[in-house]
């Protein structure tokens, strides 16, 4: 099989849904094999359909914020197929807080900081030297528009995309010299089980036209685009891409959105 990621190695966080596995099956059609971790059992799905497609995936269970599971995912790697040369920090939480900024206790901002912000520093980590002995390649992170500004998703969410924007930009100068390039990726509103609820509850209302609204496409994305994206960043077409935060948001970051939303009935008063 050849392909833009042929004789690649990749490992991807998050591989049960979403871009995820959008972009576990779209690496593997461009020749990658591949290491898939998520924390539950959906990635074996993900990996009967990349292997039904003709690919090689090999998978694992496990939590992409703590250490010892994204230890386990390089040297999976390393064990199967004797390196690594593209992580893929996909994974991530919104945190699920019903109400708004002051609902939200220490505890949500807390996990959500461990999967999102510090599960991509423990792949940079724990990747870099595999990638850097593999010859080069690159570590992509999903970030996200929320993290350029307020009004795309709850603080704690956008607050720890920020973190994978800076992240990235740090991680890149701490691996100056390596060969290891990393960049992140950042969706704007996609049709993901994350964002699924918002998505059904338009249909189900005769709103679908209203998804994406106050970006120039006027409509929302699908994992597959995202997964062109980090497909691009993973891959040698984007060999003199290093430290960037790639917006794939039907423009929505190109301005700010033109109405304010609700305020929190639970911010404090004079």
């Amino acid at each position: 099989m050849s392909g833009r990621l042929s004789g690649k190695i990749a490992a991807i966080t998050g591989a049960g849904s979403g871009i995820g596995r959008a972009s576990a099956k779209l690496f593997a059609s461009e020749g990658a094999k591949l290491v898939l971790l998520d924390k539950t059992d959906a990635v074996k799905e993900t990996a009967a359909m990349v292997e039904a497609d003709g690919g090689h995936a090999v998978v694992m269970t496990g939590d992409a914020g703590e250490e010892q599971d994204i230890s386990a995912l390089v040297a999976k790697a390393i064990e199967m197929h004797g390196g690594l040369h593209v992580m893929f920090a996909n994974a991530g939480i919104t945190g699920n807080v019903r109400g708004g900024f002051f609902d939200a206790t220490p505890d949500v901002w807390a996990e959500v900081l461990r999967i999102n912000l510090i599960g991509p520093f423990l792949a940079v980590k724990h990747a870099a030297s595999a990638i850097k002995d593999s010859g080069g390649g690159a570590i992509v992170c999903t970030a996200s528009v929320a993290g350029l500004r307020s009004g795309a998703g709850p603080a704690q969410y956008s607050a720890s995309k920020a973190g994978v924007i800076n992240l990235v930009q740090t991680a890149a100068q701490q691996l100056a010299g390596t060969g290891v390039r990393v960049n992140a990726v950042l969706p704007g509103l996609t049709e993901t089980g994350m964002t699924q609820p918002l998505f059904d509850g338009a249909r189900a209302a005769g709103k679908e036209d209203r998804i994406g609204q106050l970006n120039p496409l006027l409509r929302g994305g699908q994992p597959g685009e995202i997964a062109q994206a980090a497909l691009f960043l993973a891959s040698e077409e984007a060999s003199y891409v290093n430290g960037q935060a790639l917006a794939v948001d039907g423009g929505l970051s190109s301005s700010h959105p033109t109405s304010r939303p609700p305020g929190d009935p639970n911010r404090p008063t004079s």
